[in-house]
């Protein structure tokens, strides 16, 4: 399977995640399992069902964190000489030259994207059309509505 990009925050959040749901979330389902089994009859213990249901999502969350982490090529950006040009964990700042309008984000990997936290993945539109290029150029983006031109204003290795 190919290596999937990922920055080391994303990382340490997915890491964080895993340790919780293996030492906090899965004891107390484990916990909650037995004790509605003390109620007896676990074809009408809904109390039971919900826990197993519980259990199940948890280990299929573990599973597929697990999976993410082994699959991923974590890139530390502070490692990397700061430049103007855009690369995978930079946060960029651009301009819509039509609209004047200004929005910064920061180009991550698929796991972390979360647009209303200005974090884009590097696999959208946006980050596939700003990745290679610098400050100072104008790139044209495809959106459902037409393209859209936008200046690079900034960029930041943060």
């Amino acid at each position: 399977m190919n290596r999937v990009p990922m920055t080391v925050e994303g990382a340490e959040a997915l890491r964080a995640e895993l340790e919780r749901l293996k030492k906090v979330e899965r004891p107390a389902v484990v916990q909650a399992i037995a004790e509605a089994r003390e109620h007896g009859d676990l074809k009408e213990n809904a109390e039971y069902h919900a826990a197993r249901e519980k259990q199940g999502f948890i280990e299929g969350r573990i599973q597929e964190i697990e999976s993410k982490l082994s699959h991923a090529q974590i890139i530390d950006v502070k490692a990397i000489e700061p430049s103007d040009k855009v690369i995978f964990g930079t946060t960029v700042t651009i301009i819509n030259v039509e609209s004047d309008q200004e929005v910064t984000y920061k180009i991550v990997g698929d796991d972390e994207a979360d647009v209303k936290n200005h974090k884009i993945s590097v696999n959208s539109p946006i980050a596939r059309a700003l990745i290679g290029k610098e400050v100072g150029d104008v790139v044209v983006v495809n959106t459902p509505s037409g393209a859209v031109e936008y200046e690079i204003d900034a960029v930041e290795h943060l």
